[in-house]
């Protein structure tokens, strides 16, 4: 038996001392070592059979190196497939997080059902193979490709996928697993660290893409070390308001493929649903024009769409101004407010202010300020926005609208979805090269020509 030790582990970077430690020598961070029981690793490890050691620790040429024109797997799911990147890669190691109820067990259970005919291996440490019939029955499509294995120890999940060879695996929860070669408790740091390592090198020999899902912490990270999102290949975020209906999967990271980019699904009874174009689910249709509404011309990643945005300015009643944001920045909507009562001369010191992004989005898209400001502008006046406007822009502190980042591509989704003028910065001008012929693009260079397109 290996002599047992205790360790100092960083729950940041997954850095070892022997012991306790204020702040971490590796990545900086404060208060972040826990104490953990670990036995010394055996010297035979899991995944090094598939390859000769002889054969790997071989220097090559980069010039030798052979491409591998590796095809990528259809997921069945368009928005799966363009957050991937085009597909999942072959031997790739796919790291999905989200909060509790969220939808990741779900998503991932419908990837299983779907993968373009692969016979995929599905890992539950968390439910029994029956409570995952019941809703699989429930989501309906069942496939005949898809294996359930109730399994929490890492090297008899190894064993198993060594003699069946399955073309995908699915692992419901990577802080469910543990390792006989570590002591500490399954979701320890060093028990997450080595399961991801075991499940790496697998992937990576048998060229096996696996998706492991990660619980997250009440801060929004993805519970274990950091070093966890350093190991695999692609890092897909899945979030959303739980009062909502809707979910976004986002790439944090992805070695194969751009990062930021984001697919829509719609939850329901019977599962995810893909949304393909979100733009017509984020824009209301009033029957009449109302004050304090403006459609934003945004960006997330490489996909443009259009949301509203939603004021409401009201003179404060206790003497301290409210200022409430839902999907924004609150920081950028105190700093726009700044602006707008310097440049313009709106007294929003005695304002309370509420704002909303429709549809329980996110978004961080600082080409969404010109959308903010006019509605903020138009619930102050109270007066409606010109029917079928769009805007997009950024706003700086001396008040000019700075180009938002592909414009063009922002006016392109408007004119598609109908909409007869835009408002952008004038500094994009030479920048836009064909336009359609469909919408009228109006120029602003500075917030008081954004205030006249508002209140004309």
């Amino acid at each position: 038996m290996a002599k047992v030790k205790k360790s100092w582990f960083c729950k940041n970077c997954g850095s070892e001392s022997p012991k306790w430690l204020g702040r971490c020598p590796d990545c900086g961070e404060w208060n972040t070592f826990v104490e953990e029981v670990v036995a010394k690793e055996s010297t035979r490890r899991y995944g090094t059979g598939e390859v000769s050691r002889a054969e790997r620790s071989q220097p090559v040429l980069l010039s030798h190196v052979r491409e591998q024109n590796l095809e990528r797997i259809d997921m069945g799911y368009p928005e799966v497939n363009r957050v991937l990147g085009g597909g999942l890669v072959p031997g790739s190691l796919v790291l999905l997080g989200g909060e509790p109820g969220i939808g990741k067990s779900t998503l991932s259970l419908q990837l299983a059902m779907r993968a373009g005919g692969l016979d995929v291996l599905y890992v539950s440490g968390e439910e029994s193979p029956e409570q995952i019939k019941i809703r699989a029955d429930r989501l309906g499509d069942l496939s005949e490709s898809c294996y359930i294995l109730a399994e929490t120890s890492c090297e008899q999940i190894v064993d198993r996928m060594r003699s069946m060879r399955p073309g995908m695996v699915v692992i419901d929860s990577i802080q469910t697993l543990y390792s006989d070669t570590v002591e500490s408790s399954p979701g320890s740091i060093s028990q997450i660290r080595e399961c991801a390592a075991i499940l790496m090198r697998y992937a990576k020999e048998t060229m096996t893409p696996l998706f492991i899902i990660g619980h997250i912490t009440k801060d929004g990270a993805i519970a274990g070390p950091k070093i966890l999102e350093h190991i695999v290949d692609v890092v897909l975020q899945f979030e959303g308001d739980p009062n909502n209906i809707y979910r976004l999967l986002r790439s944090i990271k992805n070695r194969f493929g751009a990062t930021s980019e984001i697919g829509v699904f719609e939850m329901r009874s019977e599962g995810l649903v893909e949304v393909p174009n979100p733009s017509e689910i984020l824009l209301s249709h009033h029957d009449e024009p109302l004050s304090g509404i403006a459609i934003g011309a945004t960006m997330d990643g490489a996909r443009p769409y259009l949301i509203e945005v939603q004021a409401l300015v009201s003179a404060t009643a206790y003497g301290t101004p409210q200022r409430t944001t839902t999907g924004f920045d609150g920081k950028r909507l105190s700093m726009l407010l700044a602006v707008i009562e310097k440049r313009l001369n709106f007294r929003m010191g005695s304002k309370d202010v509420f704002l909303n992004i429709a549809g329980g989005f996110k978004v961080s898209d600082p080409g969404l300020d010109a959308a903010v400001v006019a509605s903020i502008l138009s619930s102050a006046l109270d007066k409606p926005i010109p029917d079928a406007t769009a805007f997009a822009g950024e706003i700086g502190l001396s008040g000019e609208v700075r180009p938002a980042t592909r414009t063009e591509q922002r006016i392109i989704e408007a004119s598609r979805l109908g909409f007869k003028r835009i408002v952008v910065s004038a500094y994009a001008r030479k920048a836009l090269v064909s336009l359609p012929s469909d919408i009228e693009v109006i120029f602003v260079g500075k917030i008081e020509e954004l205030a006249r397109c508002v209140a004309r």
